[in-house]
């Protein structure tokens, strides 16, 4: 292992490793998928994930697994459900890292790329949460790197490596996210080979046909998984993991899965989607834009920066997690024009250049401590307004009072942090009979609710409380 290669994983472990388990569930992303986790230990049911003892379909189950088998091992503890995400990002990093210096591309360009990766804000607090963004993310570097690798022009010696280290990327970006696992590195495929065909002005089929070949093996895993989820769920589960949650998020169609947003949602969201390093990352694309017709590397890193970002706006449903994917190729761009840089410096500033890595260095090592101060610092502070602890303690010193404590239509949120920090279900009722039954059936039953303001009947509020300005009440009769 060379130098940089060992440094590589310090810093990067360090980023993604540092203090994860110091803070608690934040957010609606961690705590629904770490309490259908739990549930999933729970229950030890691996085939159908479930959130309100209901199944939750939107996305296959790697990432579930993953969290749910760390849970058993490691405990129910918020470090556990990390591990996966923390892991995904580490590999992800180093992997970028390896294949660049497989392209050839030179240790110190090949080192700041994959440190540039790993210090884009948006990647590293994506890594360190709980959900499955960094496995597609990984799946989706994996394949495309291996890609690369297997028809690059100036490859040399067999590309069977590169064939299976492809299959296995594609396995799990469909295992982490289904269709989209498949369209993310799929649209980037396609519109590379077809810029080279039209380049070459000849189709090189092979090219063509053994991304298709190793696709269709790479879905094996998640054929499997849906065989056993038709023998539990009928074909209506699958046609909800296939169809609903993936098209139906595309689409529009699928109305429940929200976060709907304009065409020109991520073209605003520029600015930040790729800090701290925007700049070099805007002006590497346009840089490279004259050179792309006789540098397939660059042609091939721009084609996926650009068609996953065209992919993801046409799409309905958006928000800035989605971008994950895009941030090795949006970090070979910005090492790729760092280094254009230094060589205009080098040629017209040559006494600045002298202490460029001095410079290179010192902005390294800030970005670094600054997320290291973040980890440790201010991500505990954000449980003061974010932690669900507070109201499940609430729920567990009624508990320990002997009262009954139910949820009334709970959101995804406060139902997995109940799952996950109580290790047990809380009963669920629906409607407003059902509640008002339940409280007039026995002095002391309390219900938990997250509006009062839609009630009918009004009933009397003992104790409110607020999570990120959510706020919740202990009813009672």
């Amino acid at each position: 292992m060379t130098r940089p290669a060992p440094l590589l994983l310090l810093l990067a472990g360090l980023l993604f490793f540092f203090a994860l388990g110091n803070h608690e569930l934040q957010g609606s992303t961690e705590a629904r998928v770490a309490g259908i986790a739990m549930a999933m230990h729970l229950d030890n049911n691996w085939v159908v994930p479930q959130l309100f003892r209901e199944p939750f379909l939107e996305k296959p189950p790697l990432s579930l697994w993953i969290d749910a088998g760390a849970i058993r091992l490691f405990g129910g503890t918020t470090w556990a459900v990390r591990l996966a995400s923390a892991f995904a990002g580490l590999f992800s990093v180093m992997l970028l890292y390896a294949m660049l210096r497989r392209f050839g591309r030179p240790q110190t360009l090949a080192f700041c790329a994959a440190l540039i990766m790993a210090t884009m804000a948006s990647y590293w607090s994506n890594v360190r949460g709980v959900g499955e963004d960094s496995l597609l993310t990984l799946g989706v570097t994996a394949a495309l790197l291996a890609f690369y690798q297997a028809v690059r022009p100036d490859r040399e010696g067999s590309s069977a490596g590169a064939w299976a280290l492809f299959t296995v990327g594609m396995a799990i970006a469909t295992l982490s996210k289904g269709v989209l696992g498949l369209a993310m590195p799929g649209i980037v495929i396609f519109v590379y080979l077809a810029s080279t065909s039209l380049m070459d002005k000849r189709v090189h089929l092979d090219a063509w046909l053994k991304p298709a070949l190793f696709t269709l093996l790479a879905l094996v895993p998640l054929v499997i998984w849906l065989g056993f989820l038709f023998q539990r769920g009928g074909m209506q589960a699958v046609a909800e993991v296939l169809l609903t949650n993936s098209v139906g998020r595309f689409s529009g169609s699928f109305v429940e899965a929200g976060h709907y947003e304009p065409f020109y949602y991520y073209i605003a969201k520029l600015p930040e989607a790729f800090l701290p390093w925007n700049i070099l990352v805007y002006l590497g694309l346009w840089h490279f834009r004259k050179s792309l017709v006789r540098n397939r590397y660059r042609l091939f890193f721009s084609v996926w920066l650009v068609a996953q970002f065209t992919l993801l706006s046409l799409a309905s449903s958006k928000r800035t997690v989605y971008l994950m994917a895009l941030t090795p190729a949006a970090a070979v761009l910005a090492a790729e024009f760092s280094r254009v840089l230094l060589a205009w410096l080098q040629a017209h500033k040559p006494a600045l250049h002298k202490h460029h890595k001095t410079l290179v260095g010192s902005v390294f090592t800030l970005a670094v401590a600054c997320y290291l101060i973040a980890a440790f610092w201010f991500a505990p502070k954000a449980d003061a307004r974010q932690s669900f602890i507070p109201v499940i303690s609430q729920v567990q010193a009624l508990k320990d009072e002997g009262k009954e404590v139910v949820l009334f239509q709970p959101n995804e949120r406060i139902a997995g942090a109940s799952v996950f920090y109580l290790r047990a279900y809380l009963p669920i009722l629906q409607t407003e009979a059902q509640l008002h039954d339940y409280l007039a059936a026995k002095p002391g039953n309390i219900a938990l609710l997250d509006h009062t303001n839609g009630l009918a009947t009004p009933v009397k509020v003992l104790k409110e409380m607020s999570i990120n300005r959510q706020p919740y009440y202990f009813v009672e009769q």
